[in-house]
Formats: structure tokens, sequence, C-alpha cells
């Protein structure tokens, strides 16, 4: 099979589909890898880097589109790149399309197979594809809610922290998943008050088991959200449905209890974020909204802006998948990984998830039905 690494378009995602060894791994495996000229250079990767581990170095995106049987990416299609992806092509990405209607249109009417990274399972039920990018995210989170709590970027001029004889700062994790137990982290790490709050039973456990009486945990709902959320000095909504609408659970009443100048970070706009009145990611360029007295940072590929980290972070999980498909095809791979076919969310004009389908209102059609 031939593989296809194009450059990332997004805005400011410097990012790329896989690192040097990835690409040395699936050739080893026999299968022709060509990536485009420049693909890894803000990830710190440059075209020899490739070459050497014997990816064929191409000029042109197009060329890259035109060639490669499956194309691996690590965001979704921007609208300069709808043109390029043909019928039957296997596009092979993080796609978040509950919150992407334009561009699961653009996959049903181009005939694409969409593999998303982030609703493939394993045999445990986890999302192994996601995880990598949540545990960036995750630290992430509470480096930006201190940037921009800072009073030179708009906030209320706290250090999370403090230092002996002042208060320290009080974060609220919503979801105790892999993004909100690495903000937990972090948030420890910087000798903040943290509270994480979490649906799940199991859950709340285990991060008591791992942090102690360090991390206040509770019982996730309107009540204990808005009682939290109050108090809090930074915000972080990590609460994420696998392929569907992420919930509004911070509501505007809620935002507007905090005092002026506090941070909210949404890890989960991606799929459409946690707090309501905010619907749009924001972006590098522009990453900030100020709005109900407030600081909203919404971008929706945050770990863009730790690509080296990132990549190396996602191929090392990627590259087991892709050598799978590109070896047996997508159909037989499925069989051998079930968990897989969770993530072909787009299938010959048809949407194959029913999670996705059900966010874009979209008719749902399984995937034996489209392949019978």
């Amino acid at each position: 099979m031939i593989i296809g690494i194009p450059k990332e378009v997004k805005n400011n995602e410097n990012r790329v589909g896989m690192d040097p060894i990835g690409v040395g791994a699936l050739v080893d495996a026999g299968h022709e890898v060509i990536i485009e000229s420049k693909a890894g250079v803000n990830s710190s990767f440059s075209d020899e880097d490739y070459a050497k581990y014997g990816g064929n170095i191409l000029d042109h995106a197009d060329d890259v589109w035109e060639k490669a049987d499956m194309i691996m990416k690590v965001k979704e299609p921007q609208h300069t790149e709808f043109s390029k992806m043909r019928e039957g092509q296997i596009l092979f990405t993080y796609f978040h399309l509950a919150n992407e209607k334009e561009v699961a249109q653009a996959l049903i009417d181009r005939g694409v197979t969409a593999v998303a990274y982030e609703t493939i399972e394993d045999r445990n039920g986890n999302l192994p594809l996601l995880e990598p990018m949540s545990e960036v995210a995750g630290r992430m989170t509470v480096q930006i809610g201190a940037q921009y709590l800072e009073k030179i970027n708009g906030g209320k001029g706290i250090l999370l922290g403090g230092v002996p004889g002042t208060k320290r700062g009080q974060i609220t994790i919503i979801g105790g998943g892999t993004v909100g137990y690495n903000a937990a982290r972090m948030g420890l790490g910087l000798g903040a008050h943290v509270n994480v709050l979490e649906v799940n039973p199991d859950r709340r456990r285990f991060i008591q088991s791992v942090f102690g009486t360090q991390v206040q945990t509770l019982t996730s709902n309107p009540v204990t959200i808005a009682e939290s959320v109050r108090d809090s000095d930074l915000v972080i909504g990590s609460v994420l449905l696998s392929g569907g609408k992420t919930p509004k659970l911070v509501t505007i009443d809620m935002i507007k209890s905090m005092e002026k100048g506090s941070v909210l970070v949404d890890p989960a706009i991606d799929q459409g974020g946690n707090f309501e009145g905010f619907d749009q990611a924001t972006s590098h360029d522009h990453p900030i909204i100020e709005r109900y007295g407030v600081l909203y940072y919404g971008v929706s590929n945050m770990p863009g802006s730790v690509p080296n980290t990132a990549t190396q972070a996602l191929a090392g999980n990627t590259v087991e998948y892709a050598a799978l498909i590109a070896k047996h095809g997508l159909h037989d791979a499925i069989k051998q990984l079930p968990g897989l076919k969770k993530g072909v969310n787009i299938y010959k004009g048809k949407c194959t998830n029913e999670a996705v389908a059900g966010a874009l209102d979209f008719e749902y059609t399984p995937l034996e039905e489209v392949e019978a």
C-alpha cells in the first residue's frame, strides 16, 4: 500500500501524521511511504530524517494526495483539501465529526473512507488513539490556564500555587478521564487546590487512590458543578462522549458567578465543548474570547503547539493500526481488531458510526449493510 503524509494546513497545526521512526516501521513492513516536503519541519523532523528511514519526499501536497491509497494526518481535512480527496481513499486522522458537519458532508460527497483515531476502541473498550493526545492536552490545560490568569494576559492576576502567606488558586476539573487525570497531576504539581468532578464512582475511586487527599473528588451533578465553578479561578471542561456531541455542563449563570478574570479552558471543544455560550473553537492566532467577565480558551488543536512531543506520542500509537490496515486492507484488519470498526465513521457515502450520525442528524447505516 502507498501511505501518504501531507503537511497539515490547519491554523498553527505543527504536528505531522507520522514521525520518521514510524515511517521506517511501515517501510520495513513492505509499504511505500510518501511525505510532502517539509511536512515534519515544525515537529523538528527534516526531509532528510524521513529519507533516512526510507520515506520518499514529494514536493507538492497534490502529488501526495493523488498517489496515496491511505492518507495519514493529524486533524480533519480543511476546505483547501476537500478537492484533493478521492473516492475509495482511506483517510486516517482525528475527525471529531460531531462538530464538523461540513467536513462530514465533504467526506460523504467525495466517497472517502474516513477512519477516525478518536473512535477506535481496543479490546477493553478504551480509546487507544485518543489517549496520547488526551494526555498532552490534559497537561497543557493547566499550563494555559496559569498563563491566562496572569494580569498581563487579562486574568485576575494570581499564581495558582501561591507563595507562603497567600492563598493558593483553585482549579475545578469536570470529568475524570484521561484529560482530567492529567490536568489534576499538573494542577497538583503547581501547588493549587484541585477539585475533580466525575460521574463514574470507579473513576472517582481511582483518582482518589492515586492522589489521596491532595485532590477533592466530587460526584458530578448540576449542584456540585455550580458550587465548584463559582469558587474556582480556573475551570477545565474535559467531558467527552465518543463520537457524539459533548454536553454543556457549565451554564452561563454558573460562568457569571465566577470572579472577573477567571479562566475557562475547553479541551472538549473539538466535539462541541462543555461550556454554554461558547460553541465555536478559537485558534492559536486568536486563542481567547472574553465573555461574561471571564477568559475562555477553546483552541481545538491544543497539542499543535507542542508538536515534537505530540507527534511522537501520536505516532507511537497509530503506527500499529496503520500497518495492520496497510497489510490486510481495512475489512480484514477489522476482523483482527474488531474495535477498529468503531473508527470507520464514513464509508462509501454513508455515515457508519451511530454516535456521529446522531450528533449530525445524518442517517446511520451499519458498516455491514454498506459492505453487503
